[in-house]
């Protein structure tokens, strides 16, 4: 049976504004970053698509962002669904980065090597899309770690070089749960809205009021 997952990177926050490498460090979303949450969900609703199942990372920014795409969703916080760790490199300025692929640069600096993240990624998506009633899965999580988990995907047809996925991209994976395996769409379309009708809230969370983005734009 194929299962539909939706993951979407959250939208834009102070560090991103500021090019601040931001990995397990927090900071909230800008005015940008919630509005672009909010489009995001006008996308999914417009095309009938709606989750029995929502997920974020352990992280304030995923968080702020569910609460912006989908209000009153409820949703489950996993640590699996966290940003690459870049240990000392934690809140310095983008411009320190080298070019990617990474690989296992950041270890030397007590962060995470790619394998790493990738399987940790790879892992916590197959667990969520292997349980009962799963059939349509909302999961917000962070630019690089989205992106190893999508080279995976690809296999030999991903390049490492590739830039992450923007702020509340949106992308469309499918699961057949006979292989344990996930395929690739690059957008949700009007001809792929196999999701249920009916809002399930399964997952123990729902968004806090201090999640959502003032409505002041000053």
């Amino acid at each position: 049976m194929n299962k539909d997952l939706y993951l979407v990177r959250h939208g834009q926050t102070i560090f991103n504004l500021k090019r601040i490498i931001q990995g397990w460090s927090d900071s909230p979303l800008t005015q940008l970053g919630c509005d672009q949450a909010a489009r995001a969900g006008m996308f999914l609703r417009a095309r009938g698509i709606e989750p029995d199942h929502a997920y974020t990372s352990t992280l304030h920014r995923t968080e702020q962002t569910i609460a912006n795409l989908w209000p009153g969703l409820a949703y489950e916080r996993l640590d699996g669904l966290r940003e690459w760790f870049f240990g000392d490199f934690e809140a310095e300025r983008v411009m320190l980065m080298p070019e990617r692929p990474w690989r296992d640069f950041y270890r030397q600096f007590g962060g995470e090597g790619q394998m790493q993240v990738r399987e940790r990624m790879v892992a916590t998506l197959t667990d969520l899309m292997r349980r009962p009633d799963h059939e349509c899965v909302l999961a917000v999580s962070h630019g690089s770690a989205i992106k190893e988990f999508m080279d995976h995907v690809k296999g030999a047809a991903a390049d490492e070089r590739d830039r992450v996925p923007g702020n509340c991209s949106v992308l469309h994976f499918v699961f057949d749960d006979t292989t344990d395996t996930f395929d690739f769409f690059s957008a949700p379309t009007s001809s792929k809205t196999t999701c249920r009708s009916s809002l399930r809230a399964a997952a123990p969370l729902r968004a806090p009021p201090w999640a959502a983005c003032s409505s002041s734009r000053s």
